[in-house]
């Protein structure tokens, strides 16, 4: 179960991959598949600067609200 982590409402377009950074800000890039020119690479740009703090053992992402969400990682079972 995902629990929130910072309410930020970010409001997501198609073609972009929306995740949350090394600094814990939200950022997007574009999707290889979004439509646009063949190999062309786009940096990742920052949609919002929050500067959540980030804790090993969970696996941070933005929520369908466009809030950071974090869920419990599943390691070491068997």
């Amino acid at each position: 179960m995902a629990q929130k982590v910072a309410k930020v409402g970010v409001k997501k377009e198609s073609g972009y991959l929306y995740f949350v950074d090394k600094q814990g800000d939200v950022s997007r890039a574009k999707m290889a598949r979004g439509g646009g020119k063949k190999g062309k690479k786009s940096k990742p740009e920052k949609v919002a600067k929050v500067g959540a703090k980030k804790e090993s053992g969970y696996l941070y992402f933005v929520d369908k609200a466009g809030d950071i969400s974090r869920a419990k990682m599943a390691r070491g079972r068997k």
